[in-house]
């Protein structure tokens, strides 16, 4: 009330809605001048406009009288753009630059918020705009004399050549037959940007006649300015209610929309991109940009948003490559689409472009001609693949664009062995259609080992079998010396001892059984079938040279075992194949000459297994997996201790009938065998235990074949 009491109103103002000109009245905005001249005192020699796309243009005259124009230079660029014979084509009649010209561009695409107003005898006219341009000085006239040069240099070197030439070669011409455009095809091109430009300059100038602010026509039409009455029937359309009054004065934001121009395709608003769902954003950010790390997608999306919903959608439309994450194939390319180089479908070019990715998986670079030679894709269409995601080093190839975020790997280890999984599958897939072969898998030198300290588990294990092979010699010596002296058998660290293993009931006695593969390809080969025989008796047979498992008389049974439990308290589900490549990686962090590398085969890996407490779950593959024996073969930690033991057990027990499985069915069967109400927390931590979400379905690790 106070401060109403000290602002008082002192006048009141009667608003009019002028809608004469209202489809009509366009605001200029010219650039700034001194106040001392103002436009209408230069003379306007021409008008013209293009109405739909409400474009104007304005030639003015430039004073040339002025002690400030430059008189030389104006003479100069009339020279170079009309040259030194004058015509009905001359931009500059005068050979002197003597008008100017003024070219439009939309300031908004919505105008009903905006009106022209006058005042006039205590009453105040409103008028809506039709449109807001702004005018700049245009300077189309250097590209005119560009053109004048080219021309002049196209003359001279063609009356030189046809000096020196007595007469013309004959050439040979290809001709090539366009092929039919498809209807995708046509859409995309009347979408593009060089179409939109091209329609634009298809439509034809309207001339205008340019009437001063003292001209009498002028003084005529501002008089639609002004309503024609107080009380005409136009006034009563202000006779609203304060809310309908303000929906008038500020309309909502979907008519804005409605007026928008196509903008092309590769213009994105963030303010716009605000407006959509979570996961259109991802998908429009992700498209654009191609290849993005997850700290700037999270800036871009905004503080406000939670990571875990942006981790979920990114898996939907991008791969992780390096920690970072590369925009999904079927994405660029969506079916029914082809290349616009070599018009191959999108299929096609999907499977190209995914191996590039695989590729850079693997390593830093890749060479342009190797993934051409594997995909048989032409040389336009591999470098579109490869400009998505690297950058050309000269003489070394292609380096990919980011570099390693190993920050997100360490941070979200669950998302890594997710991808690790959906990247498994696309290899088998591109091994079978491009039938790539060892010689053809990528091998890592020290230039192509990632960032500077990161050493791959291959390489580790490759430094560990050279250092196990140069001691082999010495070591074998040192066993015959020790066999001599106590003329016992006698296992020495790193030697490799082959015996014929005790035959078992069922099996041929002179059936030999192999040391484990410890190459990363080795589980694709293994001879074991899916499971142990039945009737197997653990403990009491020898085997390659070692006590069985059971017994811990020995170092290395000791440390096979400690390795084993410790790598089941950590991940609890582990398929065979998995447990071999962490295997790989323990033996790689050994000294040289451990005992460890004294050859553990599969059947020993597995008896160790099953003695530590763990359990084989008869995981029922579907009959066209592509899963190898070792990944069916698939070991859980039965009993570790904690309050969850009996919901894993249960879970697993599902499991063991089904090959993937809802989380309702999993929560309905685990309050049925517990007898109570989990609480989500709880059914979380068993599931994140033991399973992976693959397209709304839940898996046991590792068993997820995309």
């Amino acid at each position: 009330m106070a401060n109403e009491e000290d602002d008082p109103v002192i006048q009141e103002i009667d608003v009019y809605l002028a809608k004469s000109l209202a489809e009509k009245l366009y605001l200029f905005q010219y650039p700034v001048r001194p106040a001392s001249m103002t436009y209408d005192d230069i003379p306007h020699l021409s008008a013209k406009i293009k109405p739909k796309q409400q474009k104007v243009e304005l030639e003015m005259a430039i004073d040339t009288l002025n002690p400030n124009y430059c008189r030389s230079k104006g003479e100069q660029i009339a020279l170079n753009v009309d040259g030194a014979c004058a015509d009905e084509t001359s931009t500059y009649s005068s050979k002197l630059m003597d008008k100017q010209t003024f070219c439009s561009s939309q300031t908004t695409s919505n105008t009903s918020r905006y009106a022209a107003a006058l005042y006039r005898q205590g009453e105040l006219h409103l008028t809506p705009l039709h449109g807001i341009l702004q005018l700049r000085p245009s300077f189309s006239y250097l590209d005119k004399a560009d053109a004048k040069h080219r021309e002049r240099e196209a003359a001279n070197e063609a009356g030189d050549s046809s000096q020196d030439e007595a007469e013309d070669d004959v050439k040979q011409i290809t001709v090539r037959f366009s092929r039919p455009e498809s209807e995708q095809a046509r859409q995309r091109r009347v979408q593009s940007y060089e179409f939109l430009q091209k329609k634009h300059a298809e439509e034809a100038w309207v001339h205008l006649h340019y009437y001063g602010l003292k001209d009498s026509r002028s003084e005529h039409e501002r008089q639609y300015l002004l309503c024609p009455g107080s009380s005409g029937v136009e006034n009563t359309e202000l006779v609203k209610s304060p809310s309908e009054y303000l929906l008038m004065l500020m309309p909502p934001s979907q008519e804005e929309e409605k007026d928008k121009p196509v903008a092309p395709s590769n213009v994105l608003s963030m303010a716009q991109l605000r407006t959509l769902p979570l996961a259109d954003q991802i998908k429009i950010l992700m498209k654009n940009v191609k290849v993005m790390p997850f700290a700037n997608l999270m800036s871009l999306l905004g503080p406000s948003i939670d990571s875990v919903a942006v981790l979920r959608g990114i898996q939907k439309v991008a791969m992780l490559v390096q920690g970072n994450w590369v925009v999904k194939s079927d994405i660029l390319y969506p079916k029914d689409s082809s290349s616009p180089h070599s018009g191959v479908p999108a299929e096609v070019l999907c499977r190209g472009r995914d191996f590039v990715m695989w590729k850079f998986t693997q390593s830093r670079w890749v060479v342009r001609k190797e993934v051409a030679t594997v995909t048989k894709l032409c040389a336009e269409d591999v470098k579109d693949f490869l400009e998505h995601m690297a950058v050309v080093r000269i003489n070394k190839g292609w380096e990919f664009i980011l570099p390693y975020d190993g920050e997100f790997i360490k941070k979200h280890p669950d998302v890594v062995q997710r991808q690790h999984m959906l990247w498994t599958g696309i290899q088998a897939k591109l091994e079978k259609v491009y039938n790539l072969v060892k010689e053809t898998m990528p091998k890592k030198s020290d230039a192509q080992s990632g960032p500077a300290g990161l050493v791959s588990g291959d390489q580790r294990i490759q430094v560990a079998k050279t250092k196990a092979q140069q001691n082999h010699v010495l070591l074998e010596r040192e066993l015959q010396r020790r066999k001599e002296q106590l003329r016992t058998p006698v296992v020495l660290p790193g030697v490799r001892i082959k015996e014929e293993p005790v035959s078992e009931e069922g099996e041929d006695d002179d059936e030999e059984e192999e040391p484990m593969d410890t190459s990363p390809s080795g589980g694709l080969h293994s001879r074991l079938a899916n499971g142990l025989p039945p009737g197997r008796a653990v403990g009491t047979d020898s085997f390659n040279g070692h006590p069985p498992p059971g017994c811990t008389s020995t170092p290395v049974a000791r440390e096979l075992r400690a390795f084993v439990e410790a790598t089941f308290q950590r991940q609890f589900v582990l398929t065979l194949s998995e447990l071999k490549r962490l295997f790989n990686l323990h033996l790689a962090s050994l000294p040289p000459g451990h005992t460890l590398f004294s050859g553990i085969s599969d059947r020993m890996l597995q008896d160790t297994v099953l003695a530590a407490g763990c359990k084989q779950i008869l995981v029922p593959f579907p009959p066209q997996t592509a899963a190898s024996p070792d990944e069916q073969k698939v070991f859980a930690l039965w009993e570790s201790g904690d309050m969850s033991d009996q919901h894993r057990q249960v879970l697993l027990e599902i499991f063991s009938k089904n090959y993937r499985v809802r989380r309702n069915m999993i929560q309905s069967r685990l309050t049925q065998e517990c007898g109570e109400d989990l609480s989500k927390q709880e059914v979380d931590k068993v599931l994140k235990d033991c399973c992976v979400s693959y397209g709304g379905m839940w898996y046991l690790k590792g068993t997820v074949q995309s």
